[in-house]
């Protein structure tokens, strides 16, 4: 159920210390081939970590055979040492992983992410022999150490896996905080031992990203080291059609991305927007993500107070195509709100348990969309006010 799962890859996940816990934070994923085919998404952040920067050149070249990850530091914002580091660190994991795993492989087939803190260097004298450690400790069993060895507030290794006959499709990911359209706080690793071109696997990573993490808002912030990387061994001898690979990249994007609003930061509770009814998609996405992204929304799941009017009110900032005598809203099944005004019994919403879900009627079209997103609790609050202190 995880990264290694598809065939021709390995994958490590060690203590090197960069963690003041003494946990996992060091993780490595391994392309054994016969294909090296890759694709990538990326942070929609102007502020780019170096990791980030680095592993989009790598992209261009089409071939990934490795991914080195950290956890412990972000490696953002740290000028041109900290891209000099990213260099480093995929020179020195190129460098052993020739030499004790006799793979031809340089410094650009290597992608590099990281994730922690904001502004400041990483260890180099821990992260390398790190790698060290990781390159030795590399099995086709090793997928959970590697989803491990990632997570900083997360509370749980995330996996996920999508199996086709003769082929498949792994993931791992980390992420629980600053989680907001145009990914996430996230990185993710996807296999597969499908054959595919770097058009087709990039084409298929776009699909599967545009529904499932573009779609999932905890916080409404941004981070600067989201990384999404694709990576084909072709090692089933199986090519799949791009509707058929499509589908099993975002099942598993799908997984990973409920695993990561689910393990949000503070999080009570696990809120589904469904905006149906909207003249397009793009209407259906901007309604979800506002009323998603809504503070008082929030703050009201948090104390189980179904205010239908509050999402209303949302729903007014957007730009979207409705009339507000039209709009229908309810919350886990009851309908709370009929054209624009009360409806039935607030009192009859139950939202005693964790998941939610809110409906939006817009009735201007077809279209629909759903947003993922969290409330906004006291422990959110009390986590990212002590983040670094």
């Amino acid at each position: 159920m995880t990264v290694t799962h598809p065939k021709g890859f390995k994958a490590a996940g060690v203590a090197a210390g960069l963690k003041a816990s003494g946990n996992p934070d060091v993780a490595l994923v391994v392309n054994e081939g016969p294909d090296y085919t890759a694709a990538g998404v990326f942070t929609g952040n102007r502020v780019k970590a170096a990791p980030v920067l680095w592993s989009q050149q790598v992209l261009k070249g089409g071939v990934i055979r490795a991914v080195v990850l950290n956890s412990g530091g972000a490696n953002a914002c740290t000028g041109s040492q900290g891209f000099r580091d990213t260099h480093t660190t995929a020179e020195h994991t190129a460098s052993v992983l020739r030499t004790t795993k006799k793979l031809m492989i340089g410094p650009g087939d290597i992608a590099v992410c990281s994730t922690g803190l904001i502004g400041e260097l990483l260890p180099m004298d821990k992260l390398l022999p790190g790698v060290n450690a990781a390159v030795k400790a590399l099995a086709a069993d090793g997928g959970p150490r590697a989803a491990e060895a990632i997570m900083t507030t997360d509370t749980v290794a995330k996996n996920a896996v999508a199996r086709r006959d003769g082929w498949s499709v792994g993931g791992i990911a980390k992420g629980a905080g600053m989680l907001a359209p145009a990914l996430a706080t996230m990185l993710v690793v996807i296999t597969t031992d499908a054959s595919a071109d770097n058009e087709t696997l990039d084409a298929a990573l776009r699909a599967a990203t545009r529904v499932t993490f573009d779609r999932i808002d905890a916080d409404g912030c941004m981070s600067t080291n989201d990384t999404v990387l694709l990576l084909a061994s072709g090692a089933s001898d199986r090519q799949p059609s791009l509707a058929e690979l499509t589908a099993a990249v975002t099942e598993v994007c799908h997984d990973l991305a409920q695993q990561l609003i689910g393990d949000a930061e503070g999080a009570t509770k696990h809120i589904a927007i469904e905006v149906a009814g909207a003249a397009s998609e793009a209407d259906a996405v901007q309604v979800g993500r506002t009323v998603a992204g809504n503070n008082l929304v929030k703050t009201a799941f948090f104390g189980n107070d179904p205010n239908w009017g509050r999402i209303l009110a949302a729903v007014g900032t957007t730009s979207a195509a409705f009339e507000p005598d039209r709009v229908d809203v309810a919350i886990n099944g009851v309908w709370v709100c009929r054209n624009g005004a009360a409806a039935e019994d607030r009192a009859k919403v139950d939202l005693s348990k964790r998941d939610v879900r809110v409906t939006i009627n817009l009735h201007e079209g077809e279209m629909n969309a759903t947003i993922w997103t969290t409330d906004l609790s006291h422990a959110y609050v009390h986590e990212n006010s002590a983040y670094s202190s």
